[in-house]
């Protein structure tokens, strides 16, 4: 190691607790504040959202994903419909007022488990076209 690498590993060392990728068990009795009113509050002020999900996230399903968009009250402007990247469906989507739009394959990390879906379908969100 170079003197600037191991000023750098002893400056590094401690300053972050041990990083654990995900727990073997599920906390189903912790109690987690809704993020609906922030929700509700920044779309109320113009900004956009993209809600998304994956179709298989066993941590957070996409079908609660759907009931929590539903309480929004959103007019669907555009009904469920596949979406593609490079010839091949990547998903469904939906739109709303917003957007709503889930993965193919995808897990609780969807953009881990389908990064090149995942970043077509943000990249096209961010540009203002169509998924």
């Amino acid at each position: 190691m170079g003197l600037i690498s191991e000023e750098l590993y002893e400056v590094m060392q401690g300053t972050v607790d041990e990083w654990i990728r995900c727990y073997d068990d599920i906390p189903y009795a912790k109690d987690i504040p809704s993020s609906l009113p922030y929700h509700v509050s920044l779309t109320n002020r113009g900004y956009r959202a993209l809600v998304y999900s994956g179709d298989h996230d066993l941590v957070v399903p996409h079908v609660g994903t759907q009931e929590w968009i539903k309480t929004l009250n959103f007019s669907i402007v555009d009904d469920w419909r596949p979406w593609s990247v490079d010839g091949q469906v990547a998903g469904f989507t939906r739109s709303y007022a917003n957007n709503f739009t889930f993965t193919l394959g995808g897990g609780h990390t969807s953009s881990e488990y389908r990064p090149k879906e995942c970043y077509n379908m943000f990249k096209r969100w961010i540009d203002h076209k169509p998924l």
